[in-house]
């Protein structure tokens, strides 16, 4: 859908890049190999980001470094419809709906990383988590948004541990309780 509102491939690569997680930055040499794309394509839509002010940028190394203006009025309309985009709104919703004990749902692997790809890592911290229809779920939701799913669970949860292991992950849904 967003394809068709969006016609330039490189705009949408870097919407998903910088959109899905604000923590994301990335300069043009390493967007150039990432999308397989030439650097002039690239520079220019994220020169019309960074005008538009949808993207903040700052040296580091001798880089130009972009990173999303989470400041920016659009940027949480823009999140959210990336991540319609990418299905976390339906797979979420429904999954914590009747799942079990999940305390937090993670993103992890190149989604986390802002690459768009055709598989979502998730990763789900809590107990009693009916597997069964976890999967059931997975494997239903993977087929309305064409998308793979894979999951992990977590029983225990050390942050720092966490963090060393998932040094990209975000969180894409918590309990009320945790707010």
């Amino acid at each position: 859908m967003l394809d068709t509102l969006i016609t330039s491939k490189t705009r949408i690569k870097l919407l998903i890049r910088f959109f899905l997680n604000s923590n994301s930055s990335s300069y043009l040499r390493n967007l150039e190999t990432e999308f397989d794309e030439s650097t002039n394509a690239i520079r220019l839509e994220l020169n019309r980001f960074e005008k538009a002010g949808l993207l903040i940028s700052g040296m580091e190394r001798n880089r130009k470094v972009y990173r999303a203006n989470v400041k920016h009025p659009l940027f949480p309309d823009i999140s959210n419809i990336i991540k319609k985009y990418v299905g976390f709104d339906q797979l979420i919703e429904k999954v914590m709906e009747q799942l079990g004990s999940v305390e937090k749902a993670y993103i992890t692997g190149d989604l986390a990383l802002g690459r768009d790809t055709k598989r979502i890592d998730l990763l789900l911290y809590g107990t009693d988590i009916d597997l069964e229809y976890l999967d059931q779920l997975a494997q239903k939701t993977a087929g309305l948004i064409q998308r793979e799913i894979h999951y992990t669970i977590l029983t225990d949860y050390d942050p720092e541990e966490f963090k060393k292991t998932y040094p990209k992950a975000f969180v894409v849904w918590k309990t009320s309780k945790e707010n």
